[in-house]
C-alpha cells in the first residue's frame, strides 16, 4: 500500500531542516507501529520519498511526503497513529493511499506551490506597495540574476509566477516548483522591491507554504491539483 501524508510545519519546527525532518519521521513511523516497508540489500531503509523540500524558516500548511507500507491500513488509522507521537508544530492532517499507476513519487510530481509572504514589522518598503502588486504581476518579463552553485545568469521568471495578489498586508504567490523551474518567494518579492524603487533588507520576510500542486494538465494550460486530491481515503 502506497500513502501519501500531509503534514503541517509550523513554530518552532520552522527550524528543522529538510533532512532532520526526514529523520523525524522515521523515527515517528517506528513509535506509531506503522507496518513500514523497508528496501532489500545490506542497508535496508524505509521506503519513502518527500516532496519539494522547504527552506529553513520557513512555515507551511501542507508539505507532504511518500509511504510504502506492506499491508493494507484504514487511512484514519494511519493519522491518529502518527499524531498520536508528533511534537509540538508538527500535525498530520490527512493520509491518503495513492496507486503507483495514477501518480508516481511525490517529488517528481511537484509543479507548483502557494505562499503568502509577511513583511517583518518596520522591513517593509517605504513606498505605499500593495496597490502595485497587481502591476507588477501583468509585466511582460521579470528579469532577475538567479544564483546556482556553479554560475549565476540571468533569468526571466514571469513565465513562472502563476498568480500574484494582495491578501490583507500579506502577498499571495503560486509559483513554479518543479526541479526545473523552481522559483523562491523570496526572489519574487525581491524583484518586486527592487521594482518599486526599493532595496530589500535583511531577514525582512516571514515565509508560509499553504499548498503543493501537481500539474495534470498540458504545457500551455496548466491544471493544478493538490498532491493530497491525487490519493483516496480507504476506510
Amino acid at each position: 500500500m502506497k500513502v501519501r501524508i500531509k503534514f503541517t510545519k509550523e513554530g518552532s519546527a520552522k527550524f528543522i531542516g529538510h533532512l532532520d525532518t526526514m529523520r523525524y519521521f522515521q523515527k515517528a513511523l517506528r513509535r506509531a507501529g506503522l507496518p513500514v516497508a523497508f528496501s532489500g540489500g545490506y542497508s535496508p531503509h524505509m521506503i519513502m520519498s518527500f516532496a519539494a523540500p522547504l527552506g529553513v524558516g520557513t512555515t507551511s500548511l501542507g508539505e507532504y511526503f511518500d509511504l510504502e507500507l506492506t499491508q493494507t491500513v484504514p487511512t484514519s488509522v494511519i493519522e491518529g497513529k502518527l499524531n498520536s507521537t508528533m511534537a509540538e508544530g508538527i500535525r498530520v492532517l490527512s493520509a491518503r493511499a495513492v496507486e503507483d499507476a495514477k501518480a508516481s513519487k511525490a517529488m517528481s510530481l511537484v509543479a507548483a506551490a502557494d505562499y503568502l509572504v509577511e513583511f517583518r514589522e518596520g522591513k517593509e518598503p517605504e513606498v505605499p506597495w500593495l496597490e502595485k502588486i497587481e502591476e507588477f504581476f501583468a509585466l511582460s518579463s521579470i528579469t532577475v540574476l538567479k544564483k546556482t552553485k556553479r554560475s549565476e545568469k540571468e533569468v526571466d521568471i514571469r513565465p513562472y509566477i502563476y498568480e500574484m495578489k494582495p491578501k490583507g498586508s500579506q502577498v499571495f504567490l503560486k509559483l513554479a516548483s518543479a526541479s526545473a523551474n523552481y522559483t523562491k518567494p523570496e526572489l519574487v518579492i525581491d524583484a518586486f522591491q527592487k521594482w518599486l524603487g526599493c532595496e530589500p533588507k535583511d531577514f525582512c520576510y516571514q515565509i508560509q507554504r499553504l499548498e503543493v500542486y501537481a500539474d495534470t494538465g498540458s504545457e500551455t494550460q496548466h491544471s493544478f491539483l493538490s498532491l493530497e486530491a491525487l490519493g483516496e481515503k480507504i476506510e
